[in-house]
């Protein structure tokens, strides 16, 4: 048996029956790493130790009898999520040496249900980008192609899962961060519905769209850390004090009669001629597995991108105005207090530069109306589109990215373009939805194509098991990458 070629749930099964050791797993994981991630790049900090006492800890837990949701289970975190003793960088300079003395929420939920964690995985600075090229320490590659991006922000827990580098992955999508690299990389990669999951001990990029998601190589893995980390923690005020249902159970596999929505909106010009057949071929499984397809439209989905851009600076703002090398991350001593800021907060990269500025200015007496109070506006029309649209429909269909996962270095100096990558998965942000991204297919280079599944507020058992139907009805899933070959 190959410990590493395990999904989540086929090792939490294993375990279970004593067909093999946690400590086991881990070492795999860890050899692993050591002999690929130099290549790949998806950690940016590796917590051996801590994780082969944490899997002695659990087997000897299994040996006792313990069943708890991930006891043994090896897996890695978003290095924008405090972790207890193990430095917390968000990717940003400007954080370097931070090391929180205490857990995020997640995080304790992960140790509460025995998760081993193998360390902490690279991100776009402060969560902000769309191919994990704008960390401040490393470019992760996608174990596709390292010749390509792996998407973002949260792309070095995607190319750690789909290398088989962790067996799942917590993640934060704000505009599409966890989606888009989930499509990228070939991963089920679920954004759950803001509120759903604690934001307490994130770090924060903008405070009315972040939410944390799961990364697994199956539908099932993913529900399985998902059903860990959700549900009402007093610590943060946007936490929903909601019953938490048994969305394992949830997987059942029957979606007869389900109505699923295709926006016309999400079908544009300038998507790829590949991803659209794949998505619209994916679209047509679930009918013949029994759903119902209805055509529906989003009419202000044009505008989601540049709504999204006003409001997320604007809290990108006024949350990384904290930074002033005083309480945590390195201090450069200037001539006096206005100096020593300005020159600890040149630790910024550029895009994160950029971002403030957008938001300083659209918040800025004169034109706060102007920009953020009107594109406060328009979303509220965006969240009016979806909820009309749940009316006829209980899950919508669409694509998770326009493209194929692009080269690195391609368009990392064209922000729009950039932006342009997520123009599928930014509406849901803005309207308080959940959606999932599962592979549909693969493009002529043989790159993953993913599959996105929206739903209503707290309907992630719905969306969930319409993934796990159509990955039980397909082959997609199982199709590995093969140690990131370059192909053109």
């Amino acid at each position: 048996m190959d410990i590493s070629k395990l999904t989540l749930v086929e090792l939490r099964t294993a375990l279970r029956q004593g067909e093999t050791s946690s400590v086991a797993a881990t070492e795999a994981m860890l050899d692993r790493i050591v002999a690929q991630d130099n290549g790949l790049q998806s950690y940016l900090t590796l917590t051996d130790e801590m994780a082969l006492e944490q899997a002695q800890a659990a087997d000897e837990r299994l040996a006792n009898g313990e069943r708890t949701p991930l006891l043994g289970v090896p897996v890695a975190v978003k290095d924008i999520i405090c972790t207890n003793g193990v430095p917390t960088t968000a990717g940003s300079k400007i954080l370097e040496g931070f090391v929180p003395p205490y857990d995020a929420f997640v995080v304790q939920r992960l140790k509460a249900a025995g998760a081993v964690i193998l360390g902490k995985t690279n991100t776009d600075e402060f969560a902000m980008g769309s191919s994990t090229e704008n960390s401040a320490y490393v470019t992760t590659r996608n174990p596709w192609d390292h010749e390509r991006v792996p998407g973002g922000s949260s792309g070095g827990s995607a190319a750690a899962v789909a290398a088989g580098l962790a067996y799942a992955a917590l993640g934060t999508d704000t505009g599409g961060s966890v989606r888009q690299p989930a499509s990228f990389c070939g991963l089920a990669g679920l954004r759950p519905t803001y509120g759903r999951i604690s934001r307490w001990g994130v770090i924060a990029f903008a405070s009315t769209l972040d939410q944390v998601g799961t990364f697994g190589r199956t539908v099932a893995d993913t529900t399985a850390l998902f059903q860990v980390v959700a549900g009402h923690d007093a610590n943060d005020s946007t936490s929903l004090n909601v019953p938490v249902p048994d969305f394992e159970a949830a997987l059942t596999g029957d979606i007869k009669g389900l109505r699923v929505g295709v926006p016309q909106e999400y079908f544009i010009e300038g998507i790829d001629a590949e991803v659209e057949t794949a998505v619209r071929s994916a679209i047509a499984k679930l009918e013949e597995l029994g759903a119902e397809i209805v055509e529906i439209s989003l009419p202000h989905t044009g505008y989601a991108l540049p709504v999204y851009y006003l409001i997320a600076p604007a809290e990108a703002s006024a949350n990384l105005a904290r930074y002033d090398g005083i309480r945590f991350g390195p201090r450069i001593t200037g001539s006096d207090m206005i100096d020593s800021v300005k020159k600890t907060r040149a630790l910024f990269g550029s895009e994160v530069k950029r971002r403030i500025m957008l938001g300083t200015y659209a918040l800025s007496a004169g034109y706060y109306d102007e920009y953020y109070g009107r594109a406060l506006k328009v979303r509220t029309l965006i969240k009016q589109d979806f909820l009309k649209a749940f009316e006829q429909v209980d899950v919508i269909a669409a694509p998770t990215s326009p493209t194929t996962a692009f080269k690195i270095g391609e368009i990392v100096d064209d922000p729009l373009s950039m932006y342009l990558q997520d123009i599928f998965t930014l509406p849901l942000n803005l309207s308080a939805s959940c959606g999932i991204s599962i592979p549909c297919g693969f493009d002529g280079r043989s790159l993953p194509i993913g599959l996105q599944l929206i739903g209503n507020a707290l309907q992630e058992a719905t969306i969930l098991n319409a993934a796990h139907a159509y990955e039980q009805a397909t082959e997609w899933h199982k199709r590995l990458p093969q140690k990131g070959k370059p192909i053109s």
